[in-house]
């Protein structure tokens, strides 16, 4: 059993969460986080990775496999634990509280708050097509050498947009969860017709028979055939694609605010990211249908859905989609803002974060303070330029998180066989078994095939083990 209770007395007068999130809106949180702006640029990096149209279709399609099976999972334990936190309460129950706080600890330090900045930036960076004096360049700052390479820190016009829309959006969702979860679904339909129209554009009037006759045609499969090599270099190549589908789980950590949590949680989890895979593999044909893949890996920065609107409509295909993007990242960071402050707000109610960010606003009944110290991090990570190396350096830690996640579904099957389980894992062993082996078997190999990227990550992960110690030390003795 856990040493931290699972339900922290409540104050007489202390406010509650409101219900307000229906089954539509956790399945659209759940699309409109995982949509942001990767669908349109980490093609790029994956056809330059495997050099072969059927393997980019590979690594899409396995990565939404992959997420689909996790979200299946974690329908059962959304079901048990439908309480602010999500897969922090999951991994506090079903392991231990020091595995829960490290997971906590990683969504504040880097993956909630680095992936908020990194997707800002991307609003700033499609603004700019709109807006070209706003300039990436640093004009207040430093340059820092990293293992990876050096980074610009400072102020940037791009930078200040993205700081500024951080700032919008968590002012809004410190309003009431009513608001942001009205505009979170607005904008997921909007940006989910984008990608759809999009994809009927590109296999249909933006077709070009020259490119689908290269792709699809003597170059579709890779020169050696599909060997046992070329699965360990679509394992690697995966690196992008689950990170832009990623944020699935996110759903859970508002649990709290859902008008039937229980029922709606492990539906909104499963739907979304069936919609979400069905769009990213139907986007990837559309771009194959639209340009060789030659031109996909060179796409100019990286932006291959940019290339593809601009081959079907010349210079107002590049407006188009810096549109769709900026609107498709606007309703990303919504959702990830909303949600990432449910985890610090279990946290602090455990006794593991600031004690204020415990607590709900008296009129909104939102956690606020949670949301404006997740934006202070976010700030800085974008003033950092750090965000895109460490989201590289954490994507193996987050994928463990997932795994350990699933094992704590079979301890939690040992250890309280008789609690209440509204639903039940679908396949049970064997699915949720075949999870953790294949998650497992992607650690392995990108711990083997880019180590320059999962040891940073993981070194950044056991540093919250001896924050945990020194934070439950503190417990009792700290005005925060």
């Amino acid at each position: 059993m856990s040493d931290i209770p699972s339900h922290p007395p409540r104050n007489a007068g202390e406010p509650s969460f409101v219900k307000a999130i229906s089954r539509m809106d956790a399945t659209a949180l759940v699309v409109g986080s995982m949509i942001g702006s990767g669908i349109f640029i980490v093609s790029a990096d994956i056809s330059r990775q495997v050099q072969s149209p059927v393997l980019l279709l590979l690594v899409w399609t396995c990565s939404g496999l992959l997420t689909l099976l996790g979200a299946l999972t974690y329908g059962e334990l959304a079901a048990m634990y439908p309480k602010a936190g999500g897969q922090y309460v999951y991994l506090r129950e079903g392991i231990s509280p020091l595995f829960g706080y490290l997971y906590g600890w990683t969504v504040f330090t880097v993956i909630q708050t680095g992936t908020i900045a990194a997707v800002a930036v991307a609003f700033a960076r499609f603004t700019a097509v709109l807006f070209p004096s706003l300039s990436p360049d640093v004009f207040l700052g430093f340059t820092l050498t990293l293992p990876s390479g050096p980074i610009e820190v400072g102020v940037s016009p791009q930078r200040i947009l993205a700081i500024a829309s951080v700032l919008l959006l968590t002012w809004v969702n410190a309003q009431g969860v009513r608001t942001a979860a009205l505009i979170q679904t607005t904008l997921t339909v909007i940006k989910a017709l984008a990608l759809a129209a999009l994809v009927l554009l590109g296999i249909s009037i933006g077709r070009n028979p020259e490119a689908w006759a290269v792709n699809f045609g003597g170059g579709f499969l890779p020169a050696g055939g599909l060997t046992l090599a070329t699965f360990s270099i679509v394992g690697a190549a995966m690196v992008g694609s689950l990170f832009s589908m990623d944020a699935w789980n996110n759903v859970g950590f508002a649990s709290g605010e859902m008008k039937n949590p229980a029922k709606d949680l492990p539906f909104a989890m499963a739907m979304g990211v069936l919609i979400v895979t069905v769009l990213y593999v139907a986007a990837n044909v559309a771009y194959l249908s639209v340009l060789p893949l030659e031109e996909i890996a060179n796409a100019p920065q990286d932006r291959v859905g940019t290339a593809a609107l601009q081959a079907m409509f010349g210079a107002p295909g590049l407006v188009l989609m810096g549109v769709a993007i900026m609107i498709s990242t606007f309703g990303c960071n919504n959702g990830l803002i909303l949600a990432g402050a449910r985890v610090y707000y279990a946290m602090a109610k455990d006794d593991l974060f600031f004690k204020s960010a415990g607590r709900l606003h008296p009129v909104h009944r939102t956690p606020a303070t949670a949301l404006w110290v997740q934006a202070l991090w976010t700030s800085i990570l974008c003033l950092s330029g750090t965000y895109s190396q460490l989201l590289d350096y954490v994507i193996m830690a987050a994928v463990l998180f997932y795994m350990l996640t699933v094992v704590g579904l079979f301890l939690l099957r040992r250890k309280r066989p008789d609690m209440e389980r509204p639903v039940r894992a679908p396949g049970y062993p064997w699915l949720p078994g075949l999870y953790v082996a294949l998650t497992g078997i992607f650690c392995v190999n990108i711990l083997l095939t880019r180590p320059q990227y999962t040891w940073p990550g993981l070194i950044i992960v056991a540093l919250g083990v001896p924050v945990y110690y020194a934070w439950r030390a503190m417990v009792g003795h700290s005005p925060w």
